[in-house]
């Protein structure tokens, strides 16, 4: 009885069954699973030794790294687990761990050096990151550009090496301070942050070249508020540049980030562009990633001398801002 309620005990633990339905589908390292799983490092060695001990966890070793993965013996725990593993497997995936899962798998084969046959040769130094800086030396100086649900700032800090100013708006209080903490850290002088609601922002008519909406607009209540504020703050021949995702069944991501939306469609996104006044609204939606949940669509616009009177009439008409 006694080593039934131990091994009841054990099972107990949410983040020990998290992990051994990840275990149970690929083999990981514990850097690989502290990463998926929101643990540090020394976290997560403690949880495989107990599950090492209790034999459901397998270790390989492959000089220095430690590979773990769930043990086919059906025998471990008095088969207890054996009995519950298909459950596990099955349960709602309320934390995003098998998102990240397939983050984590995606890196590793981006990581691999292949030269031959059909296979893209790796370039060392090759990076999304160093191709954006290089993009960004493109643009025209003088840039003033919104980051319009910044966030932490990163993309706002990213935006902000190339632009003559940059201002960052969040509703969240505690991701706007990291985000000053950042700029402030990387002497960015040209970049500040406000708190706000993008469906009413603090900020000036016409007082933008560029805006952005990274990953945000599937966040706010009223997306359409939050575009038609978007286009309210760029000056005549600004740009519009909305990075979204198209819909999807991932409905973790309500609760555990917040979301409202699951995603807007290519023909959706054009159309609530061109409703807040753009002109020469293009959507691009890009190729999935092997097994990953989120596909994402770019949507751009512009607005035009005209639009821009147009605006100013109605807000100074009282129809609106």
């Amino acid at each position: 009885m006694k080593a039934i309620a131990a091994a009841l005990r054990l099972l107990g633990d949410e983040t020990r069954l998290r992990a051994l339905r990840l275990l149970r589908r690929e083999e990981l390292n514990a850097g690989e699973l502290a990463r998926i799983l929101g643990l540090a490092s020394s976290a997560v060695s403690r949880q495989m030794a107990i599950l090492r001990e209790a034999e459901l966890v397998d270790e390989r070793r492959v000089g220095r790294f430690a590979f773990f993965r769930a043990a086919t013996d059906a025998a471990s725990l008095d088969g207890l687990f054996a009995l519950l593993g298909d459950r596990v497997d099955e349960a709602d995936d309320t934390h995003g761990d098998l998102a990240r899962l397939q983050d984590v798998l995606r890196t590793r084969r981006e990581r691999r050096m292949a030269g031959t046959g059909a296979q893209r040769p790796y370039v060392p130094g090759r990076s999304w990151a160093s191709w954006a800086r290089v993009v960004g030396m493109l643009v025209p100086g003088g840039l003033r550009a919104a980051d319009l649900g910044c966030g932490d700032g990163a993309l706002a800090l990213e935006i902000a090496r190339f632009a003559e100013t940059v201002v960052g708006v969040d509703r969240r209080k505690a991701l706007v301070t990291r985000a000053r903490a950042a700029a402030k850290k990387a002497g960015a002088a040209n970049v500040k942050f406000r708190v706000a609601d993008i469906e009413a922002l603090p900020l000036d008519d016409g007082a933008f070249d560029a805006a952005l909406l990274s990953q945000s607009l599937h966040a706010t209540e009223e997306p359409v508020a939050a575009l038609r504020e978007a286009v309210r703050v760029l000056a005549p021949g600004g740009r519009l540049l909305v990075m979204e995702v198209l819909p999807h069944d991932e409905a973790w991501v309500r609760e555990r980030l917040g979301h409202t939306r699951q995603g807007f469609g290519a023909s959706e996104l054009e159309s609530m562009l061109r409703d807040a006044g753009l002109d020469g609204v293009t959507v691009a939606s890009m190729p999935a990633r092997d097994g990953d949940a989120f596909r994402p669509v770019i949507a751009s616009g512009t607005i035009s001398g005209g639009a821009a009177t147009a605006r100013l009439r109605r807000r100074n008409s009282g129809v609106a801002r």
